[in-house]
């Protein structure tokens, strides 16, 4: 019988000899250790191979390590700031969709360590030519038929509810920490009019839309693109789902935190979404401009959050690359409220914020 390479020691704060890995919690450290021992027979885990694989804006990370076969991916959530359960849960959801998300292969969860199965090394953000929106149209369709499989697999009382309460919180991230903290502004009487007007109207127009399982960050950051030619994409950092607005997930897909395409590559995607998932009878309605009227102010409110959170993550988590991001998020805020009138006061502030003023049309040409 044969064993795997001892797991080399990882000294706290100080990278293993085996890994570019780090521990500043000795305990946590030792806690790791003890369990990849015990789980890596099982599982043919070769432990001198564990190296780091990703992390993300939250606590968790993400550790690759090798099998004779392939490779698997273990994920690090410290029980005190991470609840495993809703990814567990979520996952099996995804599996019985038919879609290619994460196995969960082992779980302690009092410790939160997951085993998951390894759904590639890159992503579709990675493969994809930002030069040549049409080239990128396939992987954007397959996209568009793991979403409508996730729809369809839809059930009330599975997720928790996108409902008003959330919506809203979601929405007071943008004044709380972009307008205040991040822009050092102090939201006077009239501001704060102006934010309750406007978020009252787009939590009205987006809890109108029909619910659905959302998986609130679906875009290419998020998706893995296939290992073998013909494959499924991949679905990752799930674990956040919950029931709500249908158009949710085609606002995020298409309006994506990491990069922009021009509106034309947008409407076209988000047509042939509409026409699939109308044929496969999800409620997307039979007017495509009210449905995309509605993927427009769905992403408004996702701007809004994502605005106030890359800014939470650069002032309080110091993770200041998220900020870089927020010019996108501005521009797509400026550009929907732009479109309708009921949402030019919200405009009006958001320029005020960011020091945009509109020339004087009126002013053209007059002399000093």
């Amino acid at each position: 019988m044969s064993h795997a390479p001892p797991y080399p020691t990882l000294t706290p704060g100080v990278p293993s000899a085996a890994s570019d890995i780090t521990w500043t919690d000795p305990q946590r450290g030792l806690l790791f250790d003890q369990w990849l021992a015990a789980t890596a027979p099982a599982h043919g885990l070769r432990t001198g191979t564990l190296r780091l694989a990703s992390a993300d804006a939250s606590f968790r990370r993400y550790f690759r390590v090798d099998t004779p076969a392939s490779s698997r991916i273990i994920m690090d959530a410290p029980p005190q700031q991470e609840n495993c359960q809703p990814f567990v849960k979520v996952a099996q959801l995804m599996h019985d969709a038919g879609l290619c998300a994460p196995g969960v292969l082992a779980w302690d969860e009092p410790l939160g360590f997951l085993l998951l199965s390894d759904l590639g090394g890159q992503t579709m953000l990675q493969v994809i030519d930002k030069s040549n929106p049409q080239a990128n149209l396939p992987l954007y369709l397959q996209a568009v038929d793991a979403l409508i499989a996730w729809q369809l697999a839809s059930k009330p009382d599975v997720l928790p509810p996108y409902d008003e309460a959330l919506l809203r919180r979601e929405l007071e991230l943008f004044p709380d920490w972009y307008l205040v903290q991040d822009k050092g502004l102090t939201i006077d009487e009239t501001m704060r009019f102006t934010l309750d007007n406007a978020f009252k109207q787009i939590i009205a127009v987006n809890l109108a839309q029909p619910s659905v399982y959302v998986h609130r960050d679906f875009m290419p950051r998020n998706l893995m693109a296939p290992t073998t030619p013909g494959g499924a994409l991949g679905v990752l950092d799930f674990q956040d789902a919950v029931y709500g607005p249908i158009t949710y997930d085609i606002a995020s897909l298409m309006r994506d935190a990491f990069l922009s395409w021009d509106e034309d590559f947008c409407l076209d995607v988000t047509v042939r979404y509409w026409e699939k998932a109308r044929k496969a009878g999800l409620p997307v309605g039979d007017d495509f401009g009210e449905f995309y009227r509605g993927v427009e102010w769905m992403g408004l409110q996702r701007h809004l959050k994502v605005a106030g959170i890359f800014a939470r993550l650069t002032l309080r988590d110091a993770k200041p690359q998220y900020l870089a991001d927020t010019p996108r998020f501005i521009t797509y805020i400026r550009s929907t409220c732009a479109r309708y009138r009921e949402l030019k006061p919200l405009l009006r502030l958001v320029d005020k914020a960011e020091g945009i003023v509109e020339p004087d049309i009126f002013g053209f040409g007059r002399q000093a």
